[in-house]
């Protein structure tokens, strides 16, 4: 029987433990979490797919990588710089005020500004920011760190013959990016959760293969069907309207969490990513 792949995203490092061991403990609480979307989706009755967790997070552990840990002020030059383009995407603003720019505002002075205008505590904001882009960062940085992030997706796919990948966060990068480097891969359905794909200057511009002459990202080979879903309140998740910049087929957007808003719990509690799963997952 084929399963369904799962890839995580930011914060899922698994300090000590093997990296199977890890993966197989994210696979029993996420099997857990969809069981709760059917439900919500009024699909109690069908069997939730098996899922095997693609566990990349130690991948972007070793020395060269910077820890997460930390506060704004600990992120290296072009993490800060990658943080300034992020929260110019959450503001959606060109400038943050009358003969300011976004690039030469100290990085706390700009949390706290768009924190304001969010009604987010600074210090929440910063905390997201310093959790996501360092990662990010580590990853797309790196040539090695990059290219064995990709390949444990890869390997997890191949190995259960997965038809079917669910990608959240960060690790819909390095899903997009492993479908492009092994097209052979036979993914058919690709459903992106709370993807930070389209953010311009942290992520958009940086990936591989690059965006085309017309700024758009291109379909990973073999991939029939994509499915982008996003929190409408989900701070990553930007622009929410991935085919906008990508050939996504379908784009559903709802609330989901006041305050747990980006974490793949919260994804896959939602009736909303139940229902756009179940109809591939029949044979899963």
């Amino acid at each position: 029987m084929n399963r369904i792949v799962m890839v995580h995203g930011v914060r899922n490092y698994e300090r000590g433990l093997d990296p199977d061991v890890a993966a197989d403990k994210l696979a029993q609480r996420w099997q857990e979490r969809l069981k709760f979307g059917y439900t919500d989706a009024g699909l109690g009755h069908l069997d939730v797919p098996d899922i095997t967790a693609a566990y990349y997070a130690h991948t972007l552990r070793d020395p060269e990588a910077q820890s997460s840990d930390g506060g704004p002020d600990d992120l290296t030059p072009p993490e800060k710089q990658a943080v300034l383009a992020w929260l110019r995407a959450v503001d959606l603003q060109d400038e943050p005020a009358e003969g300011q720019s976004w690039g030469g505002l100290p990085l706390r002075q700009a949390i706290d500004l768009v924190a304001r205008r969010r009604g987010i505590a600074a210090k929440t904001l910063g905390r997201i920011a310093v959790a996501l882009l360092s990662e990010v960062y580590s990853y797309l940085a790196s040539p090695s760190r990059r290219r064995r992030a990709r390949e444990v997706v890869a390997e997890t796919i191949r190995a259960c013959g997965a038809k079917v990948v669910v990608a959240h966060s960060l690790g819909s990068v390095v899903t997009y990016e492993a479908l492009h480097a092994y097209p052979d891969l036979g993914v058919e359905v690709l459903v992106t959760l709370g993807s930070p794909l389209g953010l311009p200057g942290a992520v958009f511009d940086m990936l591989e293969p690059s965006p085309d002459t017309s700024q758009r990202g291109q379909r990973p080979p073999g991939v029939h069907h994509w499915i982008n879903i996003a929190d409408a309140g989900d701070l990553v998740a930007l622009p929410r309207r991935l085919g906008d910049r990508f050939p996504v087929d379908v784009h559903q957007e709802t609330h989901m969490a006041a305050v747990d808003f980006h974490t793949l719990d919260t994804y896959l509690g939602s009736g909303l990513t139940a229902a756009a799963l179940a109809p591939h997952c029949a044979d899963c």
